[in-house]
């Protein structure tokens, strides 16, 4: 199986120097597996590096654009940004799930959709941007393709999605599971409130969050049962 480097070069606007470092970014695990590869010839050890770079630049990009913030509140914004549905979304956009290498079954079973193989896969892709040519180019990369995300962020725009997003991935099996938000606490006086409060399925806890409205702190309970592994 080959790859058409360049067409997907271009769609990133990255040249590699070392193709070999792009097509690994676009090795899932099932296809090392199908073909007795080396599990170091899939994307799990890029995905690794691009983690810690994704993190490094949008928090600096966060440090300098939101200068009055403290620790707690920047690491939620970053924390936002980087989760696996922003991951995903850039993934689709550029396309990259048609240009992945998949085992026979992931292939069928539609894994070329499945946001975590996406969402992995753009990490994977940074990490091999950054390893080909530095931290600039990632940076570069980062900014653009994360660029709209960071602004809905920003805005209240993004973190909305967070409780259907829960909703579709818990129905998709075709069940109605009971799913609710239980506030745990409330801290603070009445003008400065802060929410506490965890998401269950049918009983079981999957995350929990806090914030200044019952809505923020649901949508944050949400978002950490999807960006946990809990769902």
């Amino acid at each position: 199986m080959t790859i058409n480097s360049e067409g997907f070069e271009k769609k990133i606007k990255y040249r590699f120097i070392d193709k070999g470092l792009l097509k690994i970014a676009l090795t899932h695990s099932s296809y090392c597996r199908e073909n007795k590869l080396s599990s170091v010839n899939c994307n799990e050890r890029l995905e690794f590096i691009g983690d810690g770079y994704l993190d490094a630049v949008v928090g600096t990009y966060l440090f300098k654009r939101l200068a009055n913030l403290q620790e707690g509140k920047l690491s939620k914004i970053r924390s936002k940004v980087v989760c696996e549905k922003s991951l995903a979304k850039v993934g689709e956009k550029l396309g990259i799930g048609e240009y992945l290498f998949l085992g026979k079954g992931e292939e069928k079973s539609g894994g070329r959709k499945r946001m975590s193989i996406v969402a992995d896969a753009t990490e994977a892709v940074i990490g091999a941007i950054f390893l080909d040519g530095g931290y600039e180019e990632a940076e570069r990369f980062i900014l653009r393709e994360f660029g709209d995300i960071i602004h809905d962020v920003l805005t209240g725009k993004f973190e909305k999605d967070y409780k259907s997003l829960v909703q579709e991935k818990l129905q998709k099996d075709g069940s109605v599971p009971v799913i609710c938000y239980r506030i745990d606490k409330e801290t603070g006086p009445d003008h400065n409130k802060t929410f506490y409060v965890h998401l269950e399925c049918n009983g079981k806890k999957l995350g929990k969050g806090s914030g200044h409205s019952k809505k923020e702190a649901e949508q944050n309970a949400a978002c950490d049962a999807l960006n946990g592994g809990y769902i």
